[in-house]
This record gives C-alpha cells, sequence and structure tokens, in this order.
C-alpha cells in the first residue's frame, strides 16, 4: 500500500506484544516498510506463491492476514490459502461513507463483504448502535495522497531486477497514467475548467430542470472489473444513454460526473460528446469535470451508478438511486429494484428510516475514523484499527442471524 499506514498499525500492535510479518512483493512494499523489521520478500512468480503462503502460514503460527483491498490478484492467492488454512482474513479499503471514514471487514470487502442485504436487519440493530454522524474531521490532502502515490512507484521502478515476476494488479501502469494527467493539466487550466463547470450547473440549477447524475468511476477500479458487467466507463455510458434516449422524460438532462482522480488517460469527455451524438441527446447531456457533488444531489432527480460511493451520498440525501452493479447499498428500500428502464419515470426515493439504520450500522460494523494519507488521520485510524483486528468476533460475525 502506498502509505505509511501499515507501518504505523505495525508498531502498534507490537506495543499490545503481537508479532507482525510483512510479506512485500515490490520495492515500494519495502521503502514504505520503513526498516520496520521482520519482512520478507516475495519475488517468487504469482503461481508458485500459494504454496510459498500455506508454508508460511503453518511456519509462522500466522492467525491473520492484513490486506488493503481483496481483489488484487497476489491478494485473492493470500486470501484462498488463508481460508483453507483457517486464517483470519482482515481487509482494510477506503471508507463506504467518506471522507472521514475508512473500511476495515473480515472476509472482504465491497462485494464481497459480509454485510446482509436484508432490510429487516438494519432496522433490527440500527436502534441499538450509536447515532453516528460524519465522524471527527481531521487534514486531508491531495497532495499527500499524490505525494505518496509518485513515491511508492518510483521505488518500483527497480522491481525488473529485485521482484522480477510481480504484475501490476491493473490493466494501466501508474507510469501510463502520469503523464496523460500532467498533459491534461497543463493542456487545461484547472481553474478555467471549474468556472466553467460551475456556470454550467447554475444555468441547469437556475433553469429548474428535471436532471439525473451518472458519477463516472475509474477504469482500473476492481469494482468495475471484479463486481459489475462493464469494462470500462465507455460501456457505462453507452447502457446509460442508450436507455435514458429511450425512456427519460423528453425534457430531462443526463448530467455525467467524471471522477476527480481520473487521469485522463482515455478522454470519457470525448466519448460522453459522441455517444450523445449517436443516441440524438447532445443538447440534454452535459459533461462536468469538476463540481461540488452536494450541490448535485442536492438538486438531482435520480443517480445511476455502478456502485460508487457516491451512490451513498445519493441516498443520503433522499435522491432515487439506480445500482448497475454489486453494492453494499443495493437493499430492498434503499436502490431502485425495477431496472434502469423503469427508473427514470418510476422515482422512488429511499426509505430514509430504513437509510438511517443502514447508515449507522455500517460505520458500526465496518468503518473506523481516519484515513490513510495524512499524519492526522492514520493516527486515528490505528488508535482505531488495534482492537478491532484483535476482538474475538466482529459486530457481523456476532449478530448476523443471531438474536441481540
Amino acid at each position: 500500500m502506498n502509505s505509511p499506514f501499515f507501518a504505523d498499525l505495525a508498531v502498534a500492535l507490537r506495543e499490545q506484544g503481537h508479532t507482525v510479518l510483512r510479506l512485500n512483493f515490490t520495492v515500494g512494499d519495502r521503502v514504505f516498510w520503513r526498516r520496520n523489521g521482520q519482512a520478507h520478500n516475495c519475488a517468487m512468480p504469482i503461481d508458485q506463491l500459494a504454496l510459498f503462503l500455506t508454508n508460511f502460514y503453518a511456519e509462522h503460527d500466522i492467525s491473520d492476514v492484513v490486506l488493503f483491498g481483496d481483489e488484487r490478484p497476489i491478494h485473492r492467492v493470500a486470501i484462498d490459502v488463508a481460508r483453507t488454512a483457517g486464517v483470519r482474513v482482515q481487509v482494510f479499503e477506503e471508507g463506504y461513507f467518506r471522507p472521514y471514514w475508512l473500511t476495515l471487514e473480515r472476509g472482504g470487502v465491497n462485494a464481497n463483504s459480509a454485510l446482509p442485504k436484508d432490510p429487516a436487519w438494519y432496522k433490527e440493530w440500527g436502534p441499538l448502535v450509536p447515532n453516528y454522524r460524519n465522524g471527527v474531521s481531521f487534514k486531508s490532502s491531495f497532495f499527500m495522497r499524490a505525494w505518496f502515490d509518485a513515491a511508492y512507484h518510483f521505488c518500483s521502478l527497480a522491481n525488473g531486477r529485485q521482484f522480477p515476476h510481480y504484475r501490476y494488479h491493473a490493466p494501466v501502469t501508474p507510469w501510463q497514467e502520469y503523464w496523460p494527467y500532467l498533459w491534461k493539466q497543463a493542456k487545461q487550466s484547472a481553474l478555467r475548467r471549474q468556472q466553467a463547470d460551475a456556470k454550467q450547473v447554475g444555468r441547469l440549477l437556475a433553469r429548474d430542470k428535471v436532471f439525473y447524475l451518472l458519477p463516472l468511476q475509474l477504469d482500473t477500479d476492481a469494482q468495475i472489473r471484479c463486481h459489475s458487467s462493464f469494462e470500462n466507463m465507455q460501456q457505462v455510458m453507452d447502457r446509460v444513454m442508450a436507455s435514458f434516449a429511450l425512456h427519460a422524460p423528453a425534457d430531462s438532462v443526463l448530467v455525467i460526473k467524471n471522477h476527480p482522480l481520473d487521469m485522463g488517460v482515455v478522454d470519457h469527455e470525448a466519448q460522453a460528446r459522441q455517444l450523445a451524438q449517436q443516441y440524438a441527446i447532445a443538447d440534454r447531456m452535459l459533461f462536468l469535470q469538476t463540481g461540488a457533488m452536494p450541490q448535485l444531489l442536492g438538486a438531482a432527480t435520480g443517480v445511476v451508478t455502478v456502485n460508487s460511493t457516491v451512490g451513498g451520498s445519493s441516498l443520503l440525501h433522499a435522491v432515487p438511486t439506480c445500482v448497475l452493479g454489486e453494492a453494499i447499498y443495493d437493499v430492498p428500500g434503499l436502490s431502485y429494484g425495477g431496472g434502469l428502464d423503469a427508473f427514470w419515470q418510476d422515482l422512488i426515493r429511499p426509505d430514509m428510516n430504513l437509510f438511517h439504520h443502514f447508515r449507522n450500522v455500517v460505520i458500526h460494523a465496518t468503518q473506523l475514523n481516519g484515513g490513510f494519507y495524512t499524519s492526522s488521520g492514520i493516527s486515528m485510524a490505528v488508535q482505531q484499527a488495534v482492537p478491532a483486528l484483535l476482538a474475538a468476533e466482529s459486530f457481523i460475525e456476532l449478530n448476523h442471524g443471531s438474536e441481540k
């Protein structure tokens, strides 16, 4: 992981008397471990990894495997071997409710989460857990996140010599992303684009138009590649625009909002404009590179998403939400269950009482107040992660399907 988080977590666990062993798969892993000791370099081909891990777990009497994300090829092997060996799997991920939460679940996250889809479970436990709000705020920094990412991957330029069999988990390498991003920034003033997008949104809201919001995700996101039927955002836009053209109200607008971390490898705006021409909705499609999501959600008629965390935010704003992939909030009574074509006309708002219980239970069961990329956020997260990791059973293990 391109963050000091795991190194700080290891220190905290050792202070509690626990042994922490690190498996490095890249030079970046080694550097970010910060000479923290007890690390093993895994330079073998991935087809030899299962045997190595089987022996490693047994030799060192491993009780828990702790990872960031659960869909990278190396992680899938580590998880499969752990389950066979009876080793507990604990997975960190970005927060389900951002910006001041991160995720820690046992077994898996996102579509692999153990969170049930039964609304009755959330109504049962919702009144019994604390009423969480946005969490304690802390300093967040895009610059620090970008710095850690660049530093991690710069170190990993030496992988060819020290970890020759390592293969990056995403279809596009970071170095293939950095140059388009820099070119995008040089070609287009961020301030000018923000001002232009703000004017477009202002005109849209002033006309009080019915509009639907499609927030884009990253093509490289495991949520798209592993937990949906789509391969990329072009396919998502194609599916949504085709349905919008045929079934949405004739005077409505489709607003497509690019992901804030999109690096510009693919020109999604050009793709969107081409598709809008193809489906004869060019005058009813608005593409935004920037914009305040709360402002858009506060006025949107509906939201269509594959499985973005924006879906959770749209439910928080009581906006009808249609889910095209697998998502933890795709629960009866929250997301729309009638399919995309019917969604444009059959707008059903989420049950906000259910959502209130859902949000509180999900935060109580899976979220830690903290972050991965600033010292204040890491300190908060580590303090909460230690007892959560050491607990004999998680909230879901204790209470899913059991009596109160």
